[in-house]
């Protein structure tokens, strides 16, 4: 793809974010003026005031939590997907599973959850969050990984079959790689899911440090520029994840969705 088409894919969304900072630049000095809604510029030196110690000290936990939910949830979602290929009698009480955590409200069992496994030790990341994490991205991938494994093509299935080769063949040989495009897609998903699960696991309370902690401080004191600054660098943490497994995807199964013939 040339640069000027490349121009042509980020220009949209470009115009669209100026847009949208534009309308709310106007907003805030005009209809919401008296309200707590601080203007782009305000936030930005809130920003710049807080400095990178406090984004660092604060996001550095919450980054980790949402990554150690990320690795839990996500494992076992492809371990689970794969047990259902394997044996599919499974499929049913797995799907289930899949579902019920999809439907638990989040907000209600972080109580219990907190409960079980109690506050974190000082300064360090909070095992609520980290569940909260894993279960915000467990439904999307098993979901995803599911569809991809049986998305093989029957043709190579039987190839495979025809050589003597067992379920165990058919999954590591055809099924896996025919899985990458769904599989990181759902990845792609989980990104910001799991930045988010991270986040509100850690209001629960029990944490000196963490997005969390930070949010209900800006809150209490009134620091709405602070409040609104860490609300935009988790939108840029959380796409960034996104963005990395878009990355990912266009260099593990560049055959996805045409992205060869787009390259040409």
């Amino acid at each position: 793809m040339t640069a000027v088409g490349r121009l042509r894919g980020w220009l949209p969304g470009a115009v669209g974010v100026v847009a949208l900072v534009a309308l709310w630049w106007v907003a805030a000095v005009t209809v919401l003026a008296g309200s707590t809604l601080p203007t782009p510029g305000g936030v930005v030196l809130a920003l710049v005031d807080d400095g990178w110690a406090f984004y660092s000290a604060n996001f550095g936990v919450t980054i980790e939590e949402a990554v150690r939910g990320f690795l839990v949830g996500n494992g076992l979602a492809l371990a689970l997907a794969s047990l259902v290929l394997l044996v599919p009698v499974v499929e049913r009480v797995v799907m289930q599973v899949a579902v019920i955590s999809y439907c638990l409200p989040l907000v209600a069992i972080l109580p219990i959850i907190y409960i079980v496994i109690g506050p974190p030790p000082s300064g360090e990341p909070s095992g609520t969050a980290v569940v909260l994490a894993a279960l915000s991205v467990f439904f999307t991938t098993v979901v995803g990984a599911v569809l991809g494994l049986r998305s093989a093509d029957r043709a190579s299935l039987d190839v495979v079959t025809v050589y003597g080769g067992g379920r165990w063949k058919q999954l590591t040989k055809v099924q896996l790689f025919a899985s990458l495009p769904s599989v990181v897609s759902a990845l792609q998903v989980a990104a910001p899911a799991a930045v988010l699960g991270a986040i509100l696991g850690e209001y629960i309370g029990g944490m000196d440090r963490g997005v969390g902690p930070a949010l209900v401080n800006a809150q209490q004191s009134l620091a709405s520029e602070r409040a609104w600054g860490i609300a935009l660098v988790c939108a840029l943490v959380a796409g960034a994840g996104y963005a990395f497994f878009g990355l990912v995807a266009r260099w593990v199964t560049p055959w996805a969705g045409g992205r060869t013939e787009a390259a040409r």
